[in-house]
């Protein structure tokens, strides 16, 4: 059995394999998600038997997180796969994540808010090296932020 880990929030989109917790492929694409999910996944559920898919909900952009969701949401209720989710935070150490002009989301504690920032920070999504189930919830609803970008 195999998990994915699936970042789609902006470009590349990340797709991480792991076998037994641990990262044994990655998949990298600049295209776009709603183009390009549907062909990396076609090749991933034939090569792979896929047990969970974990993906990054949000914050980012409103529409990769849209088509991630409903695309892997569908993807695991006909395929019977497990979704789990959480913030986009968890893979990129807690760096500010870009919303619209010099407005950026930014993790306080437990709540994600906006701030204004004068510098665009370098900010990067990385996948674990370990995947450790319980960091993930089993509440895979995306998070768009937009009632404060608003």
């Amino acid at each position: 059995m195999h998990d994915l880990v699936v970042i789609a929030l902006t470009s590349p989109i990340i797709i991480g394999v792991y076998k037994d917790k641990k990262l044994v492929e990655t998949i990298s694409s600049e295209a776009r998600s709603s183009e390009v999910m549907p062909e990396l996944f076609n090749a991933l559920i034939q090569k792979y038997d896929i047990k969970h898919i974990v993906y990054a909900n949000g914050p980012g952009s409103f529409m990769a997180i849209k088509v991630s969701y409903i695309f892997l949401r569908t993807l695991c209720i006909v395929k019977n796969i497990s979704l789990l989710a959480t913030d986009a935070f968890y893979f990129n150490n807690n760096s500010p994540i870009k919303a619209v002009g010099k407005l950026y989301f930014v993790k306080n504690r437990d709540s994600i808010e906006t701030e204004t920032l004068r510098e665009a920070p370098v900010m990067e999504f990385t996948l674990p090296q370990q995947l450790i189930l319980e960091d993930f919830s089993r509440e895979s609803a995306p998070f768009y932020g937009i009632g404060a970008v608003g």
